[in-house]
């Protein structure tokens, strides 16, 4: 098992999901029940996932819930790129929560290169 508490892309995925709260705020009230909640479910399952895998019995395990986390960092960069074309966000701070996305990308790639070794 591993401390995810510890892992510095746990970390940043919190600070990305509170981030992402709060932006969306911002969007139309009428998208609640559509990107909205897909974008907050997103973000969520990203530290979800590293957390879940963090506590199985396993690294290969673990190794399979980082590539969950990983897949739902992606289904969120393709949310917020949305928000951008469709001007529902401003652009400014839709590319800095997709600058952050891709640091936890890489983070999580690297950490899952070393788990397999």
């Amino acid at each position: 098992m591993h401390n995810f508490e510890k892992l510095v892309f746990w970390q940043k995925s919190i600070e990305l999901a509170k981030q992402v709260y709060v932006i969306c705020v911002e969007l139309p009230k009428d998208e609640k029940f559509g990107l909205i909640s897909q974008i907050k479910g997103s973000v969520i399952s990203i530290p979800s996932n590293i957390a879940e895998g963090a506590g199985r019995n396993n690294d290969r395990e673990f190794y399979h819930f980082l590539g969950i986390a990983n897949a739902s960092s992606f289904e969120l960069q393709t949310q917020l790129i949305l928000t951008r074309e469709l001007n529902l966000l401003d652009a400014e701070k839709v590319d800095s929560l997709i600058a952050n996305l891709n640091e936890i990308q890489r983070m999580i790639y690297t950490f899952k290169s070393n788990l397999k070794k």
